[in-house]
């Protein structure tokens, strides 16, 4: 009897450590730029849960305000100023992520990953009269890449960039889905922890 737990205690120890899942939250700030925010470059923030698991697939909820979007940097400019009140986008995407755990899942590491995913991209530029107010709710997609790095167990940074795209409902048929006209990039760094 002995001798079957000492085998039993053997082959645990010569096993490989059991792969684990990691649960992982990180509030973001950073910039929008290119195609449409291409000269109205303006700060977003927000956040993701997300969820890898033990090998390298996972996936993420990711919100993301940007606040004055439309609104042009320099504040001397009358050219659109009338145009715009409190103008933002408001982006809420739902990712599958890829992303290899370079150092292990467990204490200091690096995560490289890419993403992409579906779900809601909202405009909202309210006019000088109701005529000129531009609200839609479209469905948009998002593809992006990054890095974890962490430092410890349970606190990293992460830096990312993403490509957001609006997908237009052609009126002729409702679930024909096609790339939309508006679109942009957005860099944000985050503390990330798990």
């Amino acid at each position: 009897m002995a001798r079957k737990s000492l085998l039993v205690i053997a082959v645990l120890l010569l096993l490989p450590g059991v792969a684990r899942a990691d649960w992982l939250f990180t509030p973001y700030g950073g910039m929008t730029f290119g195609k449409d925010a291409k000269d109205l470059e303006h700060f977003n923030w927000g956040g993701t849960v997300g969820w890898m698991g033990a090998g390298i697939v996972g996936a993420e909820l990711d919100f993301n305000h940007t606040p004055n979007f439309f609104q042009p940097k320099d504040s001397t400019d009358s050219t659109n100023t009338n145009l715009f009140g409190k103008n933002n986008v408001t982006s809420l995407m739902g990712n599958l992520i890829v992303g290899v755990p370079i150092g292990g899942q467990r204490g200091p590491g690096i995560r490289p990953y890419a993403s992409a995913g579906l779900g809601l991209l909202k405009q909202n530029v309210p006019g000088t009269d109701e005529f000129l107010e531009v609200t839609r709710n479209d469905w948009g997609f998002n593809l992006g890449f990054g890095a974890h790095v962490f430092a410890s167990d349970h606190v990293g940074f992460r830096g990312d960039v993403r490509y957001l795209r609006s997908l237009q409902n052609d009126e002729g048929t409702v679930n024909d889905f096609k790339a939309g006209n508006f679109d942009y990039w957005r860099w944000t760094v985050g503390v990330t922890f798990r």
